[in-house]
């Protein structure tokens, strides 16, 4: 890490906490009021740094010092926002203060027209502070004051609750500052497109055979760039799907607070959501779907203000800049976006109507919101959009991803099989029975509907239906614990809301309903394939708060002794959460490819058998590859591969002696208009994955060396 970096990577952390203090609401009373301060700063802060990676992209400029002064510039406008927002709710509080003042003294009786106490009168002693100053100080306290009331108040089981919520995050934390990126993808591409973003200094596209380099959008990686430019390497990479984690934790404790959950409903989304395996795996890694669920949980609770209450200006940009950030960084979240946008759409209007007479207007002012949203949606991942359309004529990219992840057949027999499969590959458990029983149904049933299990148009690349996926490995791990409670409790939510939410069941059915349609609409859009649960993680998210309200009202009916099942009930209940957190225990133990205990452990790793956890047997033949053309003093290098090889080891380990990166460049391209370079214009070749590819394109006079997965080819002399 560079000596510059340790400050600059405070900068937007401090930057989060000066925006967090500007944007508290004003509209009283507000749920989680801290919450939704911190997520707006957070919302602020990254659509700051996406568009500030945009426009000096555009500039050619992505260089440190130009990030440097970027960011430093925005600290600034947050520090006087900040101080604006305190001064004025001091003079607020003063402003009431002398209200509650004025109408709380007595009135004096007056002996004349200017009548004033008599001579020898002793003078009232001065008031006392008012209530309001004692809430500013109260305020001023922060959260260590309200942690700390909150601890005291709680009984044990809360307590426990929150110690196993606070304890994963800090173990996660751990891991996250300890391990090197080693996630499959980002050694392919989403590591690789940030390295070349540096090296070229803007965000041109540029030849390459992984085309999803250039075409999966690249929302999380701008924030990965910011910490690349700052630490001039990889060592903070996993704090941003960390800081997601910590997001999506306050959101989803934010919207079951919004759908009348009291603290231990709270806790208990807290608790349901951290201890999924998916979530703890995730938060550690360079893996982009944490990311995204923190977008789309911020588009719900954002929304969720705006069933009672008619948005301001700064909730429509909010959930604009959400939206944007979501569709930038996993277009697959704008299945659930879409339905929450519908829903608030519909609550505006409907709260539009309370007045007839000023309906038409305020119907006018919800219109006028709604274009709102997606214009700043627009400037937010328009101009990606932009680049891939004017590189492959669409904004969704090429024929090859369009086709890839989306359904492409849509009766209801596919969908059914294809809902069917996910839904199977999402509870899987390690009983393997139960794992062959499950598919052997679904297989069955697909064959009575005429649907071919295994079809092409409803299952990704050449993969095959079932997978086992009950191991905690990140990219595939299944939630059945977590997943079972959500579908109760959204199922309680939609038949008898007022069970588990007397004071919010109209809300609490139709977030519900939000819910189910967003599940729905991503087994209707997404293909099946082996690691889809990371993708249904921005679902999960949202159905968790569920699962905590139902689970508050089971103990809440068991604790008042009604019904001799329900004591039974809320056993089973407790027994499911000690499983819950046996299964948050054992992933971030043991889970893959980043662990505390075991082989591969952290702690006893070395870094380059860490980053090739996942495929150990490439270490020594990329090492071997790179000492050979380190050796030669080749500084241009040409890259053969395939769509799914590893690119990222060759920028590290290529290196000189003084940190600098090589300058690699594809001698494939499945960019059109991006021709690749010639053979014959760089100083040395490193391939990986087939050795016929290989030997093709090196010319003729070259020496080809290759082991089983790794090749290298110098010219003559070398």
């Amino acid at each position: 890490m560079s000596a510059v970096g340790y400050p600059l990577v405070l900068v937007p952390v401090a930057a989060v906490g000066l925006l967090a203090i500007a944007l508290r609401p004003v509209t009283r009373p507000t749920v989680g009021r801290r919450r939704l301060a911190l997520l707006r700063a957070a919302l602020g802060t990254g659509a700051f740094a996406v568009l500030t990676v945009e426009a000096l992209g555009a500039a050619r400029l992505l260089t440190l010092p130009a990030f440097a002064v970027a960011w430093l510039l925005f600290l600034s406008g947050a520090a006087v926002a900040a101080g604006r927002r305190r001064r004025r709710d001091a003079a607020r509080a003063l402003v009431r203060a002398d209200a509650v003042e004025v109408l709380a003294a007595p009135e004096p009786a007056l002996v004349g027209a200017n009548a004033g106490p008599a001579a020898g009168t002793p003078l009232p002693p001065p008031p006392a502070p008012p209530a309001a100053a004692g809430r500013v100080a109260s305020r001023r306290a922060g959260w260590s004051a309200t942690l700390a009331q909150a601890w005291r108040t709680a009984g044990r089981g809360e307590r426990l609750l929150a110690g196993t919520v606070g304890g994963l995050l800090l173990v996660e934390l751990l891991i996250a500052l300890l391990a090197e990126p080693n996630n499959f993808d980002s050694q392919t591409y989403h590591l690789p497109k940030v390295e070349q973003w540096v090296a070229q200094g803007s965000l041109e596209f540029w030849p390459t055979a992984i085309h999803r380099q250039v075409t999966i959008p690249p929302g999380a990686e701008y924030l990965l760039l910011h910490l690349r430019l700052f630490t001039g390497g990889d060592a903070l990479h996993n704090l941003v799907q960390w800081a997601a984690g910590v997001g999506v934790l306050l959101a989803a404790t934010r919207i079951t607070a919004q759908l009348g959950g009291g603290r231990r409903a709270q806790l208990l989304t807290a608790f349901v959501l951290a201890t999924t395996p998916m979530v703890a795996l995730q938060a550690t890694s360079t893996q982009t779907d944490l990311v995204c669920a923190a977008w789309v949980a911020c588009v719900a609770t954002v929304a969720l203000d705006g069933l009672h209450r008619r948005a301001d200006v700064g909730a429509i940009l909010t959930l604009g800049a959400a939206t944007g950030l979501t569709a930038l960084t996993k277009t697959s979240g704008l299945a659930a976006v879409g339905p929450l946008l519908l829903l608030w759409g519909l609550a505006q209007l409907r709260l539009a109507r309370t007045a007839y007479s000023r309906s038409r207007r305020q119907v006018r002012r919800t219109v006028a919101g709604s274009a709102l949203i997606l214009l700043v949606a627009v400037v937010v991942v328009g101009p990606f959009l932009a680049r891939v359309t004017a590189e492959f004529g669409h904004p969704l990219g090429p024929p090859r991803l369009r086709e890839s992840i989306p359904m492409e057949r849509h009766d209801p027999p596919s969908l059914v099989v294809n809902a069917l499969r996910i839904a199977h590959t999402a509870f899987d458990t390690p009983l393997a029975p139960l794992r062959r029983a499950g598919a052997e149904a679904i297989i069955g049933g697909a064959g009575l509907l005429r649907v071919d299990p295994q079809d092409r148009a409803t299952t990704f690349g050449q993969e095959r239906f079932p997978v086992p996926s009950w191991y905690p490995d990140e990219d595939r791990v299944a939630f059945p614990l977590a997943g079972a409670l959500a579908a109760i409790g959204a199922a309680v939510a939609l038949t008898r809301p007022g069970r588990i939410s007397p004071t919010r069941a109209g809300p609490l059915r139709a977030y519900a309903v939000v819910v189910v349609a967003a599940v729905l609409l991503h087994t209707a859009m997404i293909k099946w394939q082996p690691w889809g649960n990371r993708l249904l993680l921005y679902a999960l998210t949202l159905a968790v708060p569920l699962a905590g309200l139902w689970l508050d009202a089971l103990f809440r009916r068991a604790a008042g002794g009604v019904g001799g099942r329900r004591p039974v009930a809320a056993g089973l209940a407790v027994t499911v959460l000690a499983t819950c957190a046996l299964a948050g225990v054992l992933a971030v133990s043991y889970g893959f490819p980043r662990r505390l205990v075991g082989a591969g452990s952290v702690f006893t790793t070395t870094e380059w058998d860490t980053r090739f956890l996942r495929r150990p047997q490439w270490t020594e033949e990329f090492r071997w590859a790179a000492d050979a053309v380190r050796a030669t003093g080749a500084r241009r290098i040409g890259l053969v591969q395939q769509n799914d090889n590893w690119e990222y080891p060759w920028w590290l380990l290529l290196r000189d002696a003084g940190g600098r990166p090589p300058e690699l460049v594809a001698l494939q391209s499945v960019l059109p208009e991006r021709p690749p370079a010639h053979p014959a214009s760089v100083d040395a070749i490193v391939c990986t994955g087939s050795r016929t590819a290989c030997t093709a394109l090196v010319p003729p006079d070259w020496r080809v060396q290759f082991r089983s997965y790794v090749g290298y080819a110098l010219p003559p002399g070398s």
